[in-house]
């Protein structure tokens, strides 16, 4: 997943882009940029939404229009069908398509791409709601930024959220052993049919990666914005499930300085006698001395500053120059090579998908779990919104 969204817009249109729409679809119901947008939460609203692909789909239990502190009963199902739904269109990076479609087909979609199916119904809806509120956010802004023609609203990546075509919804999990799966994403969409998170009445930036090394991380900490629902806290819960938890990488002292830019003059000079007597400096690049110490981290636990071979880097800088699955990393020295052991997966803001299904798996409901994720939100029909 590659994790950062790009939040500049792509004016520039391929010369031809096929559009495929769904049977049944509901014309788009658009509002403009509402005044809101104006407001302090705009700069939240810019937030980009990392995303740590997993195979299979998810299915998040939603909380009801009207949240409690616990989960409460959801919407009956007939009066879930019969209210209209807004379309999205999806731009699929492979063909260079649109897919249009109704919002609900494409939460389940998304579910598919982003978190397994074998996860627990309430880690499912969790995810469910969060998809769905990421897409609600970009609708009624009326945000395309991140998508290579004007006409799409969203990307199937993971530079928004990745998304798996209905085609291939109903070509590879229609039937065989993926149909049971499939069957608990729709009921997983079903069940939270509609449901957005809210702060302050607005949809919120529903970041969501795989997993933690026991904690998430406050939003500055990643994107330099503070958002009052995307805060640090515990999340123990995959720490026993997670495969993989801890990854370690290996790298020669060549390697390192390549990979993060260090050059001859960023590293500490040695020096030995030569044959004449005189003092001869020593190649850096020969060195074995590449020193590292951790300056500060953050309330996530993660590297906040790095001091590396003399130079200074942020725990994200090192993640992403060296391609490592997290910023919470040790860094040990083993037969003349570096060790770099990461814990968890993702940028840790938001929600763990592995977290949630950890709290899924000791009864916690949809609800519970988001509401633990995300500080301080609310839940609301995405309905209510579009009317306003």
């Amino acid at each position: 997943m590659k994790e950062l969204i790009n939040l500049r817009r792509i004016l520039k249109r391929p010369r031809s882009v096929a559009r495929v729409r769904r049977r049944g679809a509901h014309p788009l119901r658009r509002l403009a940029p509402a005044a809101w947008l104006a407001a302090p939460l705009l700069a939240a609203l810019l937030l980009p939404l990392a995303v740590v692909p997993q195979r299979g789909g998810q299915q998040p239990p939603a909380p009801p229009a009207v949240p409690q502190a616990t989960a409460a009963p959801a919407p009956p199902a007939t009066a879930a069908a019969e209210a209209p739904q807004p379309e999205v269109s999806v731009y699929l990076s492979r063909s260079g398509q649109i897919e249009t479609l109704p919002l609900e087909e494409y939460v389940s979609g998304v579910l598919a791409a982003e978190m397994p199916a074998e996860f627990e119904l309430e880690a499912l809806k969790a995810q469910a709601v969060a998809a769905r509120t990421f897409i609600a956010r970009r609708l009624i802004a009326g945000d395309h930024s991140g998508v290579p023609v004007p006409e799409a609203d969203v990307s199937d990546t993971v530079s928004h959220q990745a998304y798996v075509s209905q085609a291939v919804l109903e070509r590879d999990w229609a039937s065989g052993s993926k149909r049971a799966g499939l069957a608990k994403i729709r009921r997983a969409v079903l069940e939270t049919r509609g449901t957005i998170m809210t702060y302050q009445g607005q949809p919120i930036t529903a970041s969501f990666f795989a997993s933690s090394g026991g904690y998430t991380e406050n939003s500055e900490e990643y994107w330099n914005a503070a958002v009052p629902y995307l805060r640090s806290v515990a999340s123990p819960w995959e720490l026993q499930i997670t495969p993989n938890l801890a990854v370690s990488y290996t790298f020669s002292n060549s390697e390192l300085r390549s990979k993060l830019g260090l050059g001859t003059k960023d590293l500490p000079v040695a020096a030995s006698l030569g044959a004449s007597g005189k003092a001869v400096p020593v190649s850096a690049q020969s060195s074995t001395s590449l020193p590292a110490e951790v300056l500060s981290l953050t309330a996530g636990h993660r590297i906040k500053q790095i001091s590396i071979g003399g130079k200074v880097f942020t725990g994200r800088e090192v993640r992403e120059k060296l391609g490592l699955r997290s910023s919470q990393f040790t860094w040990k020295r083993q037969a003349g090579k570096v060790q770099i052991t990461t814990y968890g997966n993702g940028h840790g803001v938001g929600m763990s998908q592995w977290g949630a299904n950890g709290m899924a798996k000791e009864g916690k409901t949809a609800t519970q779990i988001l509401k633990h994720y995300y500080s301080g939100v609310s839940f609301t029909g995405i309905s209510t919104l579009l009317k306003k």
